[in-house]
């Protein structure tokens, strides 16, 4: 990230926003005829409030550059917006970090500073890639303690060696929302005090935006991971029926 970069960025930042109100799946019981429920999977550790947003599975290490908004530091609750459709199953459709309770007015989108802003549009996000389901927030502080025990632990494969175990668990555990393989985890970083929540990634694979909610007094008061928009969702749904 450099001044010019910046400069782009500042001109850009109105256009890069969520046209969704994201909030709006945390506290409607329902959205276009499709019903919704939340689901609190305990606290994110941000020491630093330098915010990484991963798969955890492909790129969960020290090497990973933060959001370049500066987030606030600490122990925040995150909440998953669940769709319960009968089409698509229980899917996890947005996630939350909460900073503060006010309600967010602007969501712009999280960036690292690096992106490429020249030509970009309103249909348009950056977001980040997952290719083995799963996503994960934590920060940029917390990611060389992760390097480290997994080199200490020697783990050829972290999934099946490691974390499949945990999933499972908390299948067992908290069987709701959830199917019996795992769908989350809030994975407690060993020989740390440090959390880091894992969640299955909506519709799997693919590329998803984040963005950074900003109350009326433009103050970040949370973060929103978004995985699903339903109705935009549906829309393509009628849009493929209609073509066939």
């Amino acid at each position: 990230m450099n001044d010019s970069w910046m400069q782009k960025w500042e001109e850009v930042k109105d256009i890069l926003t969520c046209p969704t109100d994201l909030e709006t799946y945390f506290t409607s019981n329902e959205i276009a005829g499709q019903q919704l429920e939340t689901m609190e999977i305990g606290n994110v550790s941000l020491p630093s409030g330098k915010v990484v947003v991963r798969d955890p599975l492909v790129s969960l290490d020290a090497n990973q550059s933060p959001y370049f908004v500066q987030a606030p530091k600490g122990n925040f609750p995150v909440t998953i917006a669940v769709v319960k459709s009968e089409d698509w199953g229980d899917r996890y459709a947005v996630v939350k970090v909460e900073f503060t309770k006010e309600k967010p007015v602007v969501y712009r989108e999280a960036l690292v500073g690096i992106e490429e802003l020249e030509g970009v549009t309103e249909d348009d996000f950056f977001g980040f890639g997952v290719d083995a389901g799963l996503g994960c927030i934590t920060d940029a502080e917390v990611l060389p303690f992760v390097d480290k025990f997994f080199e200490d632990a020697n783990i050829d494969n972290t999934y099946d060696d490691y974390f499949a175990d945990l999933f499972e668990q908390s299948y067992k555990a908290n069987p709701k929302n959830q199917r019996d393989a795992g769908d989350w985890i809030n994975w407690a970083v060993p020989n740390t005090e440090y959390q880091i929540p894992m969640f299955a990634s909506g519709f799997g694979d693919g590329e998803y935006p984040v963005y950074f909610g900003y109350d009326a007094n433009g103050e970040i008061c949370g973060l929103y991971i978004q995985f699903i928009d339903i109705e935009l969702a549906l829309s393509e749904e009628g849009d493929e029926e209609d073509a066939e």
